[in-house]
């Protein structure tokens, strides 16, 4: 069975980028610099093109994944922009104070995304009780499980990959993500067994405008999605698979 590489992009150049270079799925996002927030309309119908499955993030603004009612009405219009754009899913989460999975609001979530795929996010990676979350997102009935093992990265959170992937048993995927690079897939996926996998497949670019990063129109330097990492990624994957 072959692996799916997830590349989350931010950018019709970055779309671009994934593609070309072989990613079988695309997170849509914007701002990655922040851990991705909801994409443009724009953008949402430009990636509906792709000649592969996108699904959008929806995360109205940066921090905590703690939603009140502004957020929650927010999070119901962006994903009715990903239906109108015609996108095949959504990528969603939510958290309580407690750390623990919101599971009232994902659910009303989930019931306005019906007909679409759904993504549970990294909210995953935040919960105190990362068994018990599994269940919850099992309960959900989302897709998968974008998680780096309630780690930083998900070279540090194998052992957690390892025992939600088992205790998963096929009843959800697990696709590991975060910090995963060509030098490291291989070793993730054979610790998790993972199907697929998630990474920015990214570079560093330093501005070529001064005046712009002097405004604060643009950073100094950004990482933005790199056609060649692509390539070395399903390489790698491919080798390990």
């Amino acid at each position: 069975m072959t692996i799916l590489l997830e590349v989350c992009v931010d950018s019709a150049e970055g779309l671009a980028a994934a593609i070309e270079g072989g990613a079988g799925r695309i997170e849509l996002c914007s701002a990655l610099e922040l851990g991705g927030l909801t994409a443009l309309p724009s953008l949402m119908r430009i990636a509906a093109r792709a000649p592969i499955p996108v699904y959008a993030m929806i995360r109205p603004h940066a921090g905590p994944f703690i939603f009140d009612g502004a957020d929650e009405e927010a999070m119901m219009i962006d994903i009715d922009a990903v239906r109108t754009s015609g996108l095949a899913g959504v990528v969603i989460g939510a958290n309580r104070q407690d750390g623990t999975l919101d599971m009232p609001l994902i659910h009303r979530l989930k019931a306005h995304a019906a007909g679409l795929g759904s993504t549970l996010h990294r909210a995953f990676d935040l919960v105190p009780d990362a068994d018990r979350a599994l269940e919850q997102a099992v309960e959900l009935g989302c897709e998968r499980i974008l998680t780096s093992g309630c780690a930083l990265k998900a070279t540090e959170g194998l052992d957690t990959l390892k025992r939600i992937s088992a205790k998963a048993a096929g009843r959800i995927t697990i696709m590991p993500g975060s910090g995963i690079r060509p030098a490291n897939v291989g070793e993730i996926l054979k610790a998790t067994g993972s199907r697929e996998v998630h990474g920015s497949c990214s570079s560093p670019v330093e501005s070529a405008d001064p005046r712009a990063v002097a405004f604060g129109f643009e950073a100094k330097s950004t990482n933005k999605t790199d056609v060649a990492v692509v390539r070395q990624m399903r390489r790698a994957i491919e080798a390990a698979g």
